[in-house]
């Protein structure tokens, strides 16, 4: 690859996958660092979903949208029957989508695609192969465990969570010179609200900044299959408590739930302050979630979470202290009442911040920078 002049505009063409909202997340984020420092960024944004033709979208989206919201064991057997390099879902990879993957990268000639989902790395390689063009491969795995769908060694380079991330990949048989720790980007928001003032952000957003705050985790689509049993369980903690239930609210407004007020807001901007003035969140847990809580080091009990990488994300969270997994819907109430206990909490919440990387976003941007020669 010819290296071009740091003030060239940077072409890039950044892929995500609309199977909930943190793929979209992460690349946001990368796009904002990569302006903050400096870079004079060409970017254009594009989803896996949307490249694919109907019928490809239907089978993929459709069926996995199909295992979550009815039948989570199927998924699960799935996620660990695909967990071998001998999976014939790796193979299908470098086609789905791949007429539209090939016009995108025709037109914008990018430097660099960079992806926050496996599937595109494999549909890059491909077009890469196909057509003569060259850039720079990269992909940001947003999961806490390397799956082997994660494992591209079709991708020039590949940015994980953590050390466990770098092992795992060494296992896959990744070449180490590929792969670079930086965490999972997050917007520069987060970071920002790092010691905020919990009791003036819950004034503002008019919340009681005396009672306990939880924060639900449904995941970006409202999927989220737990939540009436776990609101329920919410409201027979035995004491006060206000709930924040954003993707998968039913209507919107406030509620008495047992003892707890349900505050019913659905999509809503200012999720990065609730969760800054939040004591808990109690849910899934996707990646991107737990990267933003951990930063803000609101520690986590999760209940339900997608089989296979939630699990995953939760088994991490909890062996660094950071989460508590209620793996039975009678382990909810006993487990929010430990983590609201005060001295609890600040365990859970420094072992939080301990395993965070709030800078994820921008060191994702400078590692793409320096393999790119723009450093």
């Amino acid at each position: 690859m010819t290296r071009p002049d740091r003030h060239d505009p940077l072409r890039a063409l950044i892929v995500s996958a609309s199977f909930g909202s943190g793929h979209h997340q992460a690349n946001g984020a990368l796009d904002a660092a990569l302006r903050d420092l400096g870079v004079p960024l060409d970017a254009r944004h594009a989803d896996l979903l949307k490249y694919m033709s109907t019928p490809e979208r239907v089978i993929t989206a459709g069926t996995y949208d199909l295992w979550l919201r009815h039948m989570p064991g199927v998924y699960r057997a799935f996620y660990h029957l695909t967990d071998t390099d001998r999976a014939p879902t790796a193979q299908a990879f470098g086609w789905l989508g791949y007429p539209a993957m090939r016009r995108d990268v025709l037109e914008v000639r990018p430097e660099v695609v960079v992806s926050s989902y496996p599937t595109p790395v494999a549909l890059a390689h491909n077009v890469r192969r196909r057509t003569g063009t060259d850039f720079l491969n990269g992909l940001v795995i947003t999961d806490y465990r390397v799956h082997q769908h994660w494992a591209r060694a079709e991708a020039d380079l590949l940015m994980v969570p953590n050390e466990e991330a770098r092992e795992q990949l060494a296992r896959w048989r990744i070449p180490p010179e590929r792969v670079e720790v930086t965490g999972i980007p997050i917007a520069r928001v987060y970071r920002d609200l790092i010691g905020a003032d919990r009791a003036a952000l819950r004034l503002k957003h008019g919340l009681d900044p005396d009672l306990p705050l939880i924060l639900m985790s449904g995941g970006g689509t409202g999927s989220y299959r737990a939540l009436p049993q776990v609101l329920r369980e919410l409201g027979n903690l035995g004491r006060r408590v206000q709930v924040l239930v954003l993707a998968g609210a039913d209507g919107h407004g406030v509620v008495q739930v047992g003892g707890a007020t349900l505050h019913r807001l659905g999509f809503t901007t200012s999720f990065p302050e609730l969760l800054a003035a939040s004591d808990l969140v109690v849910g899934k847990a996707g990646g991107l979630t737990v990267a933003e809580a951990t930063t803000l080091g609101v520690p986590l009990v999760v209940h339900a979470p997608i089989p296979g990488q939630e699990e995953f994300n939760t088994d991490y969270l909890e062996r660094h202290g950071a989460a508590l997994w209620a793996r039975s819907l009678a382990d909810v109430r006993p487990a929010v009442l430990r983590a609201l206990d005060a001295d609890e909490r600040a365990r859970m919440s420094c072992a939080a911040r301990q395993v965070s990387r709030p800078d994820a976003a921008e060191q994702v941007a400078r590692v793409l920078l320096r393999r790119l020669g723009r450093a």
